[in-house]
């Protein structure tokens, strides 16, 4: 009696190793970037200088790794042709590593800036900055950890949220500009403040994007045009 075929290994198994790795160095971009961020408020909420120096250095290697990313995803896609929710999972990945090189060219912009605004007496509106950085950094967060967990309805809450910072961006703009009027020697440093705000509101937008890519990997629904309420 003629014995059955060995079974064949899952097509698929050797995509779905490289993935899991593909997928793992980008969270460990993320876990990078996010320390950015951190040593970036440090620069400006404790006249660091250090952690701003720290940040721009670092920025380098965020980038290699965002080179790295988008090799290894173009290999998946050329060796392994996937389709579906695999494709949509090798996209998002790359576009995700996009968004934190662009979130990691914030947090440098910040600490530049922080690095000017330190060569100065402080100011007293800095502590108002810390609003939006608390707000940023929590939005970065959960766009990575909705995009580690495939947590569609987490990244859904990132759009409302981004509005809230872009609110929070434009009425602090707005009492710099008019303390410029009032203080007119304090010019200089209103301005770099108002380019730490704007960073964050930036930082905000790439975290938002990264959520829209989220939702589009796990649920194939492209959110980015989407009018929500709230």
């Amino acid at each position: 009696m003629a014995q059955p075929a060995p079974s064949k290994p899952h097509i698929l198994s050797g995509f779905e190793g490289r993935l899991m790795e593909f997928r793992k160095n980008a969270l460990m971009m993320g876990s990078l970037t996010q320390r950015s961020i951190t040593r970036a408020w440090k620069g400006v909420m404790e006249r660091d200088e250090g952690a701003c120096n720290t940040v721009i250095a670092d920025d380098e290697e965020i980038d290699v790794l965002e080179v790295q990313i988008d090799h290894d995803g173009i290999g998946l896609l050329l060796k392994y042709q996937p389709v579906a929710s695999d494709l949509r999972q090798v996209i998002a990945t790359m576009k995700f590593s996009a968004n934190l090189e662009r979130i990691s060219d914030q947090a440098v912009g910040i600490a530049r800036r922080a690095r000017k605004l330190n060569l100065k007496p402080s100011l007293p509106e800095v502590a108002e900055v810390e609003v939006m950085f608390r707000h940023a950094d929590a939005m970065v967060k959960d766009a990575i950890k909705a995009f580690a967990d495939e947590d569609a309805e987490l990244a859904r809450t990132l759009k409302g949220r981004d509005r809230e910072l872009d609110a929070l961006n434009r009425d602090y703009a707005e009492k710099l500009t008019d303390l410029m009027q009032k203080n007119p020697l304090q010019i200089e440093g209103y301005l770099e403040l108002i380019f730490v705000s704007r960073f964050l509101e930036r930082i905000g937008d790439q975290a938002t994007s990264i959520a829209e890519d989220t939702v589009y990997a796990v649920n194939a629904e492209d959110i980015r045009h989407l009018s929500q309420r709230g």
